[in-house]
């Protein structure tokens, strides 16, 4: 009896050594690096790699774009503040209506009198005066 028992663990041995054997090619095939799932992972784990990076470029990127859109946004609001002021001041300013001619105006001009320069309007600024500044754009350009 003790022989068929030794028999019997000799060939259980082999057949586990067989089945070792067997499961250290499958695993060796697998973790190959160029053919198997080694490979496979490697270039995936390079891929996210790349990828990281990649994304935090970009996020550097958009939070950049987003800081500039932010300071063009409140340029736009002051200017858009001033331009309602300055459109609340031109529905303040009185309209120009034409003015009837006085009844003391002579009728008829003689005609060797002298010539007659333009009608210049009472309120007309005169032309050596410096424009006012409405936009940043022309203080800088006044400045220069």
């Amino acid at each position: 009896m003790a022989l068929i028992a030794d028999i019997l663990l000799i060939a259980g041995a082999l057949g586990a050594t067989l089945y070792c054997h067997v499961l250290a090619r499958r695993l060796r095939r697998f973790n190959d690096l160029e053919k198997g799932m080694g490979g496979a992972i490697a270039v995936l784990s390079a891929q996210v790699d790349d990828m990281t990076k990649v994304l935090h470029g970009a996020q550097n990127t958009a939070r950049h774009s987003t800081d500039g859109l932010q300071s063009l946004t409140g340029r736009a609001e002051d200017v858009a503040r001033r331009l309602e002021l300055l459109v609340a001041a031109m529905h303040d300013l009185p309209s120009e209506q034409p003015r009837a001619p006085s009844a003391a105006a002579p009728t008829a001009a003689p005609a060797a009198a002298a010539p007659v320069s333009p009608p210049v309007a009472p309120d007309a600024a005169p032309a050596a005066a410096a424009p006012t500044v409405q936009f940043r754009r022309h203080a800088q350009e006044a400045a220069e």
